[in-house]
């Protein structure tokens, strides 16, 4: 099941989704054909897209991962932000090689798109532990200098609150077992979906 977005964002219906992933599919073949993202005119879809709203676009190649871009806060109307995602996951995701022609054929794409994200108050990890809602919460953590988020998709693979906070540590440069009081946690949800071209 899809976490909905809190009250403050809108939910896209199935039409506002079909669109998006048309125009994410259109700025990968168009990165391939010209090497730059579509440009979209926000004015040509429906206020719902045009509203600014943060997204993260993740491509799979034969169930691998193979490019992962977004961003967290909203910067620019919805369309352009998933445009600009689907183009920069094919092509500059830079754990991964440019996206080639023949990887469409088997290649699946997911938008997640973000609602605002929240502080967390917490007492200390147990604290923070408690509160998370596996399947639900996309996490941000920051402490200094170190930054690092997992969309909620990231549950599936890991289930189980520690291993998923050691592991977000991990992704944002810091030993699993770091603590400290300057640590910062965010939580947001997702709206995902997705499919193949």
């Amino acid at each position: 099941m899809v976490p909905m977005p809190s009250s403050d964002a809108q939910t896209l219906d199935p039409a506002a989704r079909r669109l998006l992933l048309e125009v994410a599919w259109e700025s990968i073949r168009h990165g391939l054909a010209v090497g730059a993202p579509l440009q979209p005119n926000p004015a040509a879809y429906p206020d719902v897209l045009r509203a600014p709203r943060a997204a993260f676009v993740t491509l799979h190649h034969h169930g691998a991962l193979r490019g992962c871009i977004g961003h967290l806060e909203a910067s620019q109307p919805l369309v352009l932000d998933v445009a600009d995602n689907a183009f920069a996951a094919a092509f500059r995701d830079p754990r991964f090689g440019r996206l080639e022609p023949w990887e469409l054929q088997n290649l699946e794409l997911d938008c997640s798109v973000l609602t605002p994200a929240e502080p967390m108050v917490f007492e200390d990890e147990p604290d923070l532990l408690r509160q998370l809602r596996p399947g639900i919460d996309g996490l941000i953590l920051e402490d200094g200098w170190a930054r690092g988020t997992f969309l909620p998709a990231v549950w599936e693979s890991l289930p189980e609150p520690r291993q998923f906070l050691n592991e977000l540590k991990r992704k944002a440069g810091l030993p699993a077992h770091h603590w400290s009081k300057t640590l910062k946690v965010s939580r947001y949800r997702t709206e995902s979906f997705g499919g193949r071209s």
